[in-house]
C-alpha cells in the first residue's frame, strides 16, 4: 500500500503529541508495522511515500504477453480468466493458478491504455412537460404479504423526467391492458398530459405477438391518439435511454422499503389496504417535487373529456367443450351457452362474459398463453351422464377443487371398481354444485374420519337440505294522508314563488 505525505505528517504529529506508536498509526490510517518502519528511517518523510514506478518482482507474463495482446486485439471481449486458462493449456507449467489476479490487473490496464474506445453516455437536458417515461418493475424484493401469504406483483411505473414526479399502479404482467391502466391512472392523477410518452420495447406497446413485428400495437396507438400524445420507444437493448424511470424504479423501491421498516410489518389485511398504503407513499414522495411539477403542468395539454374503458372487448364462440378461448387461454362457461357467441370484456386482472347484453360470469384472468380455468359447475351435469369421460378428461385435475375432494376420489378408487369410483365421485361434485361446496367438503371429511367410503348418498345424508323458498312478506299498508300534506305544502310554496319571485323591501 502506498503511504501518502499527509499520512506521514499525521503520524509525526501524533507521535509528537503522545508518543504511542499504535494510536498514532491508527489515527494516521497506517498499519502499525508500516508506521514503525517509516519512523525508523533516517531519511526525511518528504523523500518517501511516493508512488513506485518500477517492478519489485519479475513479470510472469513477459514471455507470453505478446500472444495475449494479439488475442485481445482480435477480440477485445475476451475475459482475463478465459485468456489465463488458454495460456495454461498452450504453455503447461509456465503459470500457476495464483497468478490469475495479476493477469486480470494487466488486462485491465491494457484496456484503459491501448484497448478500443468505449461507449460514452451523454447527460440530457429535460424540458418541462415534454415527456413521460413508463416501465414495469417487479416488487417481490419488498416481501409484501397479504394475510401472511406472499403477494407476488409488479407495478406499472410512470415518471416525469424533468420533475421526477412519479406514479405506480399494481399489476401482474407487462400486458397492454396493464400499460393502458397505468398510463391513464398516472395522467388523470396528474391532471394534464405530456407531449410524448416513452416506453421500452416490451410486448406491452411495441412487440405484436401476432405478426412478430416491433411496430406499435394498434391498441397502444389508439390510446395515445385518444390523449393526443406522441408515442416514442427506445432502441432495442438500450435500456439507458429509459434511464430516468429505470433509476426511479430502484429509488422508489428503496424508499418504500424504508417506510415498511418504519411500519414494522410487511403484511397487509387486504390488497386494497396495501394499494392505499402505496398511493399514500407516492403522494408523500411527490410532495417535495411540486414546484417543478407546477412548471410542467403549466405547459402540458388538457385531458380529454373521459378516459378510455379499462377493458378490451372481443367476441368468442362457446365450443362443444363448453369453453371459450380468450387471449390464448381457455375458460369454461355454463353449458347452456354451447354453440352461442358471447361478448367478453378483458380487463387487466379479470374477464367478464355477456350473452345478449346480459352478464353471465366473471373469472380471474389468466396470464401468458396455453393455460386454462375450468369450473366444474359448468360441466358436471354433462359429465355425470358420461362418467367414462372423466378418466381421460384433458382438464381432469381442475375437477378436484380442494385436497379433500382428491382424498375422496382416492378413497373411492381404493374401495370400489374404477368406473364405479369415478361415478360416485362425479355425484359428489354434482352435489357440491347444487348445494354448497364447503358443506360437502365438511361432510366428506367427517365420512373419511369415521372410516367410511364417501359415497354420494352417505355424504348427502351429512349435508343440510337446501330448499330455497321466498320469505313470507306482509303487504304494507300505505297511509296516503302524508301525501296530501306534501301537496298542500307544495301548493303554498308554488304560490309564494309565483306571487313574489324577487324579494323587495316592503313599505312601513
Amino acid at each position: 500500500m502506498v503511504v501518502t505525505q499527509g499520512q506521514l505528517k499525521r503520524l509525526s504529529a501524533e507521535m509528537s503529541r503522545h508518543g504511542r506508536i499504535g494510536l498514532a498509526a491508527l489515527r494516521a490510517g497506517i498499519d502499525r508495522k508500516t508506521a514503525r518502519r517509516y519512523l525508523a528511517l533516517k531519511t526525511a518523510f518528504s523523500t518517501v511515500g511516493c508512488m513506485r514506478t518500477y517492478r519489485t518482482r519479475e513479470d510472469p507474463f513477459a514471455a507470453i504477453w505478446p500472444e495475449i495482446e494479439e488475442m485481445l486485439r482480435i477480440d477485445p471481449g475476451l475475459e482475463a480468466k478465459t485468456l489465463f486458462v488458454e495460456m495454461q493449456r498452450r504453455h503447461p507449467g509456465v503459470l500457476d493458478d495464483g497468478q490469475l489476479r495479476t493477469l486480470q490487473r494487466t488486462v485491465k490496464r491494457w484496456r484503459a491504455s491501448a484497448g478500443p474506445n468505449r461507449e460514452v453516455f451523454f447527460e440530457q437536458l429535460h424540458v418541462p412537460g415534454e415527456a413521460m417515461q413508463t416501465d414495469f418493475t417487479w416488487m417481490n424484493d419488498l416481501l409484501i404479504t397479504i394475510r401472511h401469504e406472499p403477494f407476488d406483483h409488479m407495478v406499472c411505473h410512470s415518471v416525469l423526467p424533468y420533475s421526477n414526479w412519479q406514479w405506480a399502479r399494481v399489476c401482474f404482467s407487462e400486458s397492454m391492458s396493464a400499460l393502458r391502466d397505468g398510463f391513464q391512472e398516472a395522467v388523470w392523477r396528474l391532471g394534464k398530459v405530456p407531449r410524448v410518452h416513452q416506453t421500452d420495447n416490451s410486448t406491452a406497446a411495441t412487440h405484436d405477438l401476432r405478426t412478430g413485428l416491433r411496430g406499435f400495437h394498434a391498441e397502444y396507438l389508439a390510446l395515445m391518439a385518444h390523449y393526443g400524445v406522441t408515442p416514442r420507444t427506445i432502441g432495442i437493448g438500450k435500456s439507458e435511454q429509459n434511464g430516468d424511470v429505470e433509476a426511479s424504479n430502484g429509488a422508489m423501491k428503496r424508499a418504500l422499503d424504508q417506510r415498511l421498516r418504519l411500519r414494522g410489518s410487511r403484511d397487509f389485511d387486504t390488497r386494497e389496504s396495501y394499494e392505499q398504503w402505496l398511493r399514500d407513499a407516492l403522494v408523500e414522495f411527490n410532495r417535495s417535487r411540486m414546484s417543478r411539477v407546477a412548471e410542467e403542468i403549466a405547459v402540458m395539454a388538457e385531458l380529454p373529456d373521459a378516459a378510455l374503458p379499462a377493458f378490451d372487448e372481443m367476441q368468442a364462440r362457446v365450443t362443444a367443450y363448453s369453453a371459450i378461448r380468450v387471449k390464448g387461454n381457455t375458460y369454461t362457461v355454463p353449458s347452456r351457452l354451447r354453440g352461442e357467441r358471447v361478448r367478453v370484456r378483458v380487463y387487466g386482472e379479470r374477464i367478464e362474459v355477456f350473452y345478449a347484453d346480459r352478464f353471465v360470469l366473471e373469472a380471474e384472468r389468466l396470464t401468458g398463453q396455453g393455460h386454462h380455468r375450468v369450473d366444474y359447475r359448468h360441466v358436471i351435469h354433462s359429465l355425470v351422464r358420461k362418467p367414462f369421460a372423466f378418466r381421460r378428461y384433458r382438464f381432469r385435475d381442475a375437477l378436484f377443487p380442494t385436497s379433500t375432494f382428491r382424498s375422496a376420489h382416492e378413497a373411492l378408487e381404493a374401495g370400489l371398481p374404477e368406473r364405479r369410483a369415478d361415478l360416485e365421485y362425479l355425484r359428489l361434485l354434482k352435489l357440491a354444485a347444487e348445494t354448497s361446496e364447503a358443506e360437502v367438503e365438511i361432510a366428506i371429511r367427517s365420512t373419511l374420519a369415521q372410516g367410511d367410503l364417501p359415497r354420494s348418498d352417505t355424504v348427502r345424508a351429512h349435508t343440510t337440505s337446501f330448499v330455497l323458498e321466498p320469505p313470507a312478506l306482509a303487504a304494507p299498508i300505505v297511509d296516503l294522508t302524508c301525501y296530501d300534506q306534501l301537496l298542500d305544502d307544495g301548493a303554498d310554496g308554488d304560490a309564494a314563488i309565483v306571487s313574489d319571485p324577487i324579494p323587495v323591501a316592503k313599505e312601513a
